[in-house]
């Protein structure tokens, strides 16, 4: 085991720890309560941040800290604030429109979990994901001297193919809607964390596609 290996793991250690002890998990979740946005804003900044290492780990075979790795973990923040909002906005959503008869199984909690996560995929979560991945490919321009970025260049400079048939196609249908299904069954106050320690994986299956693209090249 590498020290980066050793360390990533310490890092997820204390979060299991802090929320397996009822007084440091009780005290978390009364100011992540009274603050959600706060709340949301560190738990994707730090765990998301952690799955975007890990996929380098992945990728290159060891650990290594990009330029630009606090911006790119205050983007997370800023993605997990929105979460926070869009997960109440779509969960109350899907259940309004099942009591309007716009959607079916009005009252049952499964049903309303799978439509709010369903819609919320196929809808706000594309552009999300454009949204990552604009403001990641605008830090990275930053640390390239003599190029100034437009909006123009940096939609130039995406991976559209993996945006769209990967994450939008894949990863949205497959992993983030029944995942988003779980998460909303559980109690709302830990939805936001949940689905912050599921971008951990989303990294490991970023770092997977990029694997793979790289051996058919």
């Amino acid at each position: 085991m590498k020290k980066g290996d050793f360390l990533w793991g310490l890092a997820l250690l204390g979060w299991i720890v802090m929320l397996a002890v009822p007084s440091s998990r009780e005290a978390f979740m009364q100011y992540t309560g009274a603050h959600p946005y706060i709340g949301g804003f560190v738990k994707f900044l730090i765990l998301a941040t952690m799955g975007d290492l890990l996929g380098i780990r992945l990728i290159r075979g060891d650990y290594f800290i990009p330029q630009g790795v606090v911006p790119k973990a205050l983007n997370w923040g800023v993605i997990g604030m929105m979460a926070t909002l869009m997960f109440t906005l779509f969960m109350g959503g899907a259940s309004a429109a099942q009591k309007a008869g716009l959607l079916p199984f009005a009252g049952v909690g499964l049903a309303q979990a799978f439509f709010g996560s369903a819609v919320m995929n196929l809808t706000f979560g594309p552009m999300m994901m454009f949204f990552h991945r604009i403001v990641d490919l605008w830090i990275d321009s930053f640390y390239e001297k003599g190029k100034k970025a437009t909006l123009g260049s940096l939609v130039d400079k995406i991976d559209w193919h993996s945006l769209v048939e990967f994450s939008w196609a894949k990863t949205c249908i497959f992993f983030w809607i029944p995942a988003h299904t779980i998460v909303f069954m559980l109690p709302a106050q830990y939805r936001v964390l949940v689905s912050a320690f599921l971008s951990i994986a989303l990294g490991l299956l970023l770092a997977f596609a990029k694997k793979e693209k790289k051996s058919k090249a």
